[in-house]
């Protein structure tokens, strides 16, 4: 089974992407750091259990030999939730549990964090993006924990699929989390609803 771990907002650039956020949300963004495998960066906020990242292309990075995660090559337009992450205890696994193309196995590391993650060969999760990324932590360090408690939490991720049906039958053996609902639309698109403070605001 997999568990929610943590949503990815894209953004053209992190400045700005860090800057809608905050704004949005009235809450402060943390450091992330850089991902050198994959040539992106990110900075980060606690959802209690879970967490959000803001991730962009590190124009001090390098690309690797494929496209990106989260499909960010091709990403253009305003900061947005474009990708829900899961975690499980054995990637390959998982994987073969999965519709075809949610990815294959990289080694990965920022700083004293270490995982293993599910990265499409082109850049592009299952259902138009709408399928979760697998990752696999190794040891006990992970970035929630670590993450100042705002108040910020997840109340709710909704999918918005032309190909609902086929979504839904694809997670049901896989995710049981009430946050998350898949509804039928004629584009592919997410909501993210952070409880705040202040209320509930959608990303």
């Amino acid at each position: 089974m997999l568990t929610l771990d943590h949503i990815a907002v894209a953004a053209e650039d992190l400045e700005t992407g860090a800057a809608a956020v905050e704004a949005a949300l009235g809450l402060p963004l943390q450091g992330g750091g850089q991902h050198a495998a994959m040539g992106t960066h990110n900075r980060l906020m606690g959802l209690g259990a879970d967490y959000l990242e803001v991730i962009a292309i590190d124009p001090e990075g390098q690309a690797p030999a494929q496209p990106r995660w989260f499909d960010l090559d091709r990403f253009t337009g305003k900061t947005r939730a474009t990708t829900w992450i899961c975690r499980c205890d054995d990637l390959e696994a998982a994987l073969a549990a999965c519709p075809p193309g949610a990815g294959v196995p990289w080694s990965l590391a920022r700083g004293d964090l270490r995982w293993r993650m599910a990265v499409p060969v082109d850049g592009i999760l299952p259902f138009d993006g709408l399928f979760p990324a697998l990752i696999q932590w190794e040891g006990v360090a992970h970035p929630a924990p670590r993450l100042t408690d705002v108040g910020a939490k997840l109340a709710a991720l909704r999918l918005f699929s032309p190909q609902a049906e086929g979504l839904r039958a694809a997670l049901a053996p896989l995710i049981t989390d009430a946050r998350v609902t898949v509804t039928q639309a004629d584009a592919p698109r997410m909501e993210v609803v952070i409880a705040t403070p202040k209320g509930e605001v959608v990303l």
